[in-house]
């Protein structure tokens, strides 16, 4: 009874964060112009398939050693000797961090819109998926490579990041700046004298869906962590409530009421809150929350007007930066002193929090770098004026509007 109910658990936590990959859908089809949207919901459902083949195939075993070349009877524990649990738990477990391993595409994808080639993203999806992120999930939360007892002999606590403000969304999103400086802004984003064209999202209210799909999904990401019924805890619900509810509103005062920076503002407390969602203060969870959304309006900024990077949903700002905050707040707010349950030290959030970044931004421009070379990554000018949608599907978002003009 009890491993059947873990693995039903597990199972709804993994279809939670599956339908999270609709949020990400919608959020890039809101942001990114009508040409661009049929594009966006392709990329982010095609990248899904190949990183569930790239993480089953080789990813899974990178980060845990385990594969799945075995009888189903082994699979499913009904063999005698098998090294998998009983009633397939080590199925739904790998379902449910194939969704995690997903989220890395997913979250480039948004940096990069509107200007990609579309087989040479793929073959990237492939690449992270299988060798790039596995490696660092494999060392976070695999004790692959001695990375734990590391940072533990060092620091005195190994590095906690429970539902993976670095190990997926600082990953993600500074990966994705390496893929988004190695492609370059979109054509006409800037002039010649450094002034900045503005390209207003195209669907509010799509961009909303998507944030709030993100938003729902998100409590089978960070609650369902726990990966058992035994040791799921309200804290976390409650510390991902507050620092959702954190982000909404310095986004809100940061950014003047903008619909855009409100909406990403709630996705950026929930990234940062991840690591130490087990371990803070409701108050601290706030914290961390209010931080992170005050520092995606300020990154967003300065990212496309300061420094020219054209991330076009200011993925790095969100997953990177605010990843790394969340990464290293944990080592901060989840203290004893501050009301947290401790278990961990600064310094050890910070070794690993830093790790994490340079081990994304270097494989992000070897990766993206490497393929620029070979296959090309980006559309050519006049593919790009046209769209992605007709460059590379053929079909429009709206073409019974098309057909009519």
């Amino acid at each position: 009874m009890q491993v059947g109910m873990d693995v039903f658990f597990v199972l709804m936590g993994a279809a939670m964060v599956l339908a999270m990959h609709a949020g990400f859908a919608f959020l890039e089809v809101g942001t990114v112009r009508k040409k661009n949207q049929v594009n966006a919901l392709v990329k982010i459902i095609t990248d899904f398939a190949m990183s569930t083949m790239a993480y089953f195939f080789i990813g899974y075993a990178v980060a845990y050693g385990v594969s799945f070349f075995s009888s189903a009877a082994v699979l499913t524990g009904q063999a005698e000797g098998s090294p998998f649990a009983a009633s397939g738990y080590d199925l739904v477990k790998f379902f449910f961090l194939l969704t995690f391993a997903a989220a890395i595409p997913a979250i480039i994808s948004g940096g990069i819109a509107e200007r990609a080639k579309f087989w040479p993203q793929l073959a990237a999806t492939a690449i992270l998926v299988a060798l790039i992120y596995p490696a660092f999930e494999g060392m976070v939360w695999g004790s692959r490579l001695g990375f734990q007892d590391f940072v533990e002999s060092i620091a005195g606590a190994p590095f906690h990041d429970f539902a993976g403000s670095i190990v997926v969304h600082g990953v993600g999103g500074w990966l994705a700046l390496g893929a988004v400086v190695m492609l370059g802004a979109r054509r006409g984003r800037y002039k010649k004298d450094g002034s900045v064209v503005g390209i207003p999202p195209s669907n509010i209210p799509f961009l909303a869906l998507g944030s709030w799909i993100l938003t729902v999904g998100w409590f089978g990401f960070n609650v369902m962590s726990a990966q058992s019924v035994e040791g799921i805890t309200g804290l976390v619900a409650m510390n991902s409530l507050m620092a959702l509810g954190g982000g909404i509103l310095a986004a809100l005062v940061v950014g003047k009421n903008d619909p855009g920076f409100i909406h990403n503002g709630a996705l950026a407390g929930l990234v940062a809150v991840c690591a130490g969602s087990d371990i803070m203060h409701p108050i601290g969870a706030l914290a961390v929350g209010a931080g992170a959304g005050a520092l995606f309006v300020w990154g967003f900024n300065q990212c496309q007007e300061k420094w020219k990077i054209d991330d076009v949903l200011g993925v790095w700002p969100l997953h990177g930066m605010c990843g790394l905050w969340g990464g290293i707040a944990a080592g901060v707010f989840g203290l004893e002193a501050l009301g947290g349950l401790g278990g961990v030290t600064f310094l050890g959030q910070l070794i690993g929090s830093l790790t994490g970044v340079a081990f994304a931004l270097i494989g992000g421009f070897v990766v993206y770098g490497v393929l620029k070379a070979t296959m090309g990554i980006r559309l050519d000018e006049e593919e790009e004026f046209r769209g992605a949608d007709l460059t590379l599907h053929r079909i429009t978002a709206y073409p019974e509007e098309d057909t009519h003009a």
